[in-house]
């Protein structure tokens, strides 16, 4: 597994889990840390015993935005990542989940700051659980900054347009509940439990069949601006070559033998 000094990557069963760990700065995004997050993503892609990911901060932050230090010119960490950025100038926006969506499902586990470039990375992941003292909001407008990590054109379709333009327009603090009732997210529990919430979710669909997950995941991204006729013409695409699946004919044979099913992605 691979990780930085700012990214750490762990296995939890079938669940690969991507921690930002720059704890003493809110973990504000550096170098290392989208380095290494980037490839956090392509691993899990890469790996097909990895079913989700689960996408979390270490020390009670999810992330508290851009390193504005770095913004101003002040360097950005270890000098051994540029070469990387250098390679693919796109790096930092697809570790952000701007020009990158893994095809195994992200569920955030959030608590603390989710700020700034953190609730728009936020905007990228498929299920997203907070923790009850959890802040979001996008804050760029108040330091004369525009929100450039998507959510100018993803918040809007993710939550009503009105509270989209409000949070971005206003660039005020969003408590969890009202992150909730707005439909940013969808889970508040108590503090310190949003990872363990998260893994939940991450092994209900674990034990779900990889190919049928990974198919439904694709399907709702692809539809989501299409016509409902042309959305129900690209389902029928995606969906019925699962059906031909072994995977589809174990879990048929599963649930008439009333056992948990083994899915071999095949």
């Amino acid at each position: 597994m691979g990780g930085t000094e700012h990214l750490t990557v762990q296995r939890e069963g079938a669940t690969l889990v991507l921690t930002l760990n720059r704890p003493e700065a809110r973990n504000a995004l550096s170098l290392p840390m989208l380095v290494g997050l980037y490839d956090g993503w392509l691993e899990a892609d890469a790996d097909d015993s990895v079913r989700s990911i689960v996408f979390t901060g270490a020390g009670g932050s999810f992330c508290s935005g851009m390193d504005l230090k770095a913004l101003a010119g002040n360097g950005m960490a270890d000098e051994e990542y540029r070469d990387r950025l250098k390679a693919d100038p796109d790096l930092h926006w697809k570790a952000m989940l701007r020009h990158h969506r893994p095809r195994k499902p992200v569920i955030a586990a959030v608590e603390g700051y989710c700020v700034a470039g953190g609730t728009e990375m936020l905007q990228g992941t498929d299920i997203r659980v907070a923790g009850e003292s959890a802040t979001f909001g996008l804050f760029e407008v108040k330091r004369g900054l525009f929100p450039i990590g998507g959510s100018t054109v993803r918040l809007q379709r993710q939550i009503p347009r009105t509270h989209a333009l409000e949070m971005l327009l206003t660039g005020r603090p969003y408590s969890a509940r009202e992150a909730a009732a707005i439909g940013l997210i969808g889970h508040v529990v108590p503090d310190g439990t949003a990872l363990a919430k998260a893994l939940e979710i991450a092994e209900q669909i674990n034990s779900c069949g990889p190919l049928a997950v990974e198919a439904v995941k694709a399907s709702v991204y692809e539809t989501a601006e299409m016509t409902e006729s042309d959305g129900l013409a690209a389902e029928l695409t995606r969906g019925w070559p699962v059906f031909d699946t072994a995977d589809a004919k174990e879990g048929a044979r599963a649930f008439a033998e009333k056992r948990p099913p083994v899915y071999k992605r095949a």
